[in-house]
């Protein structure tokens, strides 16, 4: 497993905002240092249960860390963009996070001797290269197909449209510097993206009316946004 910094790791992103990004998880920063974390209020669940979110909520929170270059999964709320995904969208995921999640603290229990979500970030991520890789037991068929599940949908909920209730006040937008949905571009937009001056707009595609609210699945409930 090669670890990448975070900033790398967004450069190759570029603004491919709504889409899922295979990439290697990383530590805080390249050399594994900590920033503080940022306080993250949970809001009711929907489908998940308490224990598989405290799992998920700490594992989002090592695949996309807050640092110094800003906010991570967790404050984007990427694990409450999932469960509510799992009554809609990502329901056909919801038995693999059911043993997944249940595998994977079972499997930190076993070989680091603590609940996944009570580990240190070292022992977390060493737990998650395991189960990225195929090497922890416990899972039902491979762990690295649990991971590539989990990374992807971390990936929608920190980076995709924040209708769907996750990059809560456009934190993964601004992380990677996407201005944001806009359905004219004057050349002179054109020519400030590409000198990265133009301002984000903080606005969901929701927000124009090219785009019915009634139509989307997987709404968002009590979410809030800033305009």
């Amino acid at each position: 497993m090669t670890f990448i910094s975070r900033r790398d790791l967004l450069k190759r992103a570029g603004l491919a905002a709504a889409l899922p990004i295979a990439r290697p998880f990383e530590g805080r920063d390249g050399r594994g240092a900590e920033s503080p974390a940022l306080q993250v209020t949970r809001e009711p669940l929907e489908h998940l249960t308490a224990v598989e979110a405290d799992v998920l909520e700490a594992v989002v929170a090592r695949l996309i860390p807050s640092d110094e270059h800003g906010p991570g999964a967790q404050e984007a709320r990427a694990a409450r963009y999932i469960d509510r995904a799992l009554g809609g969208a990502l329901a056909s995921s919801r038995q693999a996070y059911t043993a997944g999640l249940a595998a994977l603290d079972r499997y930190a229990q076993s070989s680091r001797g603590a609940p996944f979500a009570q580990l240190s970030p070292a022992d977390q991520d060493s737990v998650l290269i395991d189960v990225e890789t195929g090497a922890a037991a416990g899972f039902t068929g491979s762990s690295a197909a649990f991971f590539n599940i989990v990374r992807t949908h971390t990936w929608q909920g920190t980076f995709g449209d924040p209708y769907y209730g996750g990059n809560v006040n456009f934190v993964g937008w601004d992380l990677i510097g996407y201005p944001g949905i806009r359905t004219v571009v004057t050349a002179e937009d054109q020519r400030r993206l590409e000198r990265h001056e133009l301002k984000p707009n903080h606005k969901s595609a929701y927000d124009t009316e090219m785009f019915n609210k009634a139509t989307a699945s997987a709404a968002p409930r009590g979410g809030e946004r800033a305009d």
